[in-house]
């Protein structure tokens, strides 16, 4: 994706072909940032502090980060205890897990004078794999943008948290539609939730939109159900950090609740996500661990002030608890369907089976 007109992903093999470079998300939408990772530990770190997030970018960050462990030390041991401490990095979004799994599956079976660059090949092969994916999602995606235009007006999008080139390796999944819809002439609006308490809405996908040219408006998080009350909402997409086998999406903590309006108030709810964010394993989406991150998310904001300089303020009495559970689950009857690399399906097993029908016999892809 362009920001001001350059074409940017959000991660890349360093100049020097020793280390990662990514796009740090903690300094947006105030400061672009690049942040050089250079050990396998850094790259944990970058996933666990969301210097990188979406759960199909920290997939390829810890694939990246095997192949920092690899070049560091070969060993079966050095690698495996590497492979575990970036697999455990974040313990809600699959694609973590399954991106490490299959480096590390790659790179044990080679020799060890061969397996940094064994680890480099397969880490960008599945960068490459992951935009292919998302540009696939777009082109589907942007059919049912274009089935809920009425005539030549503006199709408005509700979408919640970031999971657009920010939250990827580039395009996203949630906004691949909308930028595939917006590049091809259609009109398109994009209602913004704000995404409390770390306001990813608010902070990046604003700021990826604007950096697009895509017409765009930041709301709180609870005015979406009014805005569908109201007939301002054409459809919903959002992504997903995991999707169990009977189409229970795991999602950004408020997503459920997007879900629930949309239903009351007949506005298609679409959930838009690759391969590797299903997870065959799980029957149901209560199986799904969720994260807990820290109260202090909750209790305080860093923002610009008037003067320009970056603050972080207290919101809440000194005293006050704060919990803060990460993501929630959508029940799969709450969801139109889903968007994937292969086409548009059910939210349900046969729907995904149906996209995916080697996941029947070695169940897991």
């Amino acid at each position: 994706m362009k920001i001001d007109g350059i074409a940017y992903r959000t991660i890349w093999r360093g100049a020097d072909g020793r280390s990662v470079e990514v796009i740090d998300q903690t300094g947006l939408p105030h400061a672009l940032r690049i942040r050089s990772l250079t050990t396998a530990e850094a790259a944990r770190d970058a996933i666990a502090d969301m210097v990188v997030r979406g759960a199909p970018l920290i997939g390829v960050t810890g694939a990246y980060g095997l192949a920092l462990a690899a070049q560091a030390d070969p060993s079966d041991a050095a690698l495996e205890r590497a492979a575990h401490m970036l697999a455990e990095a974040r313990p809600t979004a699959v694609n973590l897990r399954w991106a490490v799994r299959r480096a590390a599956a790659k790179v044990l079976s080679q020799a060890p004078a061969d397996r940094a660059a064994a680890a480099w090949a397969e880490a960008h092969a599945i960068a490459e794999e992951d935009v292919a994916a998302c540009a696939a999602i777009g082109r589907h995606g942007e059919a049912l943008i274009r089935q809920a235009r009425r005539g030549e007006a503006t199709v408005n999008i509700l979408t919640h948290c970031n999971a657009g080139w920010l939250a990827t390796v580039d395009w996203g999944t949630a906004l691949a539609p909308i930028y595939a819809a917006h590049d091809a002439g259609v009109a398109v609006h994009v209602w913004v939730d704000e995404t409390r308490p770390r306001g990813q809405g608010a902070a990046l996908t604003a700021w990826e939109l604007g950096r697009h040219g895509v017409p765009h408006t930041v709301i709180a998080d609870n005015a979406g159900g009014h805005l569908m009350q109201l007939g301002q909402v054409d459809l919903c997409i959002v992504g997903s950090d995991r999707v169990a086998a009977n189409g229970d999406v795991c999602n950004k903590i408020g997503t459920y609740l997007k879900a629930l309006a949309a239903r009351d108030n007949d506005v298609p709810f679409y959930v838009a996500l690759p391969f590797s964010t299903i997870d065959w394993s799980l029957e149901r989406g209560a199986d799904i661990p969720i994260e807990a991150r820290s109260g202090r998310e909750v209790t305080h904001q860093t923002g610009l002030d008037d003067e320009g300089m970056l603050r972080t303020v207290r919101l809440t009495p000194e005293h006050s608890a704060a919990v803060n559970p990460a993501f929630d689950v959508t029940p799969a009857r709450l969801v139109s369907a889903i968007i994937t690399e292969r086409g548009v399906c059910e939210a349900s097993a046969a729907g995904l089976q149906g996209l995916y029908p080697e996941a029947i016999a070695v169940g897991r892809t």
